[in-house]
């Protein structure tokens, strides 16, 4: 006798689908910046300190001119190094779980640049250098080329290209590793 409602198998299948699109790896990609705003202000009040002393030498012998100049040196120097922060406010997030592949591209400027894939039909692109190791990231899928981690060091991208390529070993094979 039936009371009218589906049988289920116990809530596995919703399980597995959850299981399916749940990320496994997850990274997020920022540009490396060396010099920190402590940094930054040590170095601009260096380059300030040094144009300003020899700003005064080159007043007291008469090549007051010179001055403007060295102010226009030091502003230069600022504007360099804050375009230069502003661009490191981009970032690049990577996540892969067994159905799905997101990248979300965020440039300096705030704009969103978003690219969906399916594990199985993605091949990962890795240009290598003998030098430099990895030189550039690339996922195809269907003609279609996303470059990924331009902004990285050699260092950290050749980090990043081996964890993402077990991440898409593992997503192609369907199941999740044991831990």
């Amino acid at each position: 006798m039936s009371d009218g409602n589906p049988k289920t198998d116990g809530g596995n299948s919703s399980a597995c689908e959850a299981e399916s699109e749940r990320p496994f790896f997850s990274a997020l990609l920022t540009p490396y910046r060396s010099l920190g705003a402590r940094g930054f202000m040590v170095l601009m009040l260096v380059i300030g300190g040094t144009c300003f002393v020899s700003g005064l030498v080159f007043m007291a012998i008469g090549a007051w001119p010179v001055v403007g100049f060295l102010g226009l040196d030091v502003l230069l120097v600022w504007f360099a190094f804050r375009w230069n922060y502003r661009t490191g406010r981009a970032y690049e997030q990577v996540s892969v779980s067994l159905s799905e592949i997101v990248i979300r591209k965020v440039s300096h400027y705030g704009e969103l640049q978003e690219f969906r894939f399916n594990p199985v039909w993605v091949r990962l692109a890795i240009a290598r250098e003998e030098d430099e190791g990895v030189t550039r990231i690339t996922l195809f899928c269907r003609g279609k080329g996303v470059p990924i981690g331009g902004f990285l060091n050699p260092e950290d991208r050749t980090s990043f290209a081996g964890a993402l390529q077990a991440a898409l070993v593992t997503a192609k094979s369907g199941r999740l590793p044991a831990v």
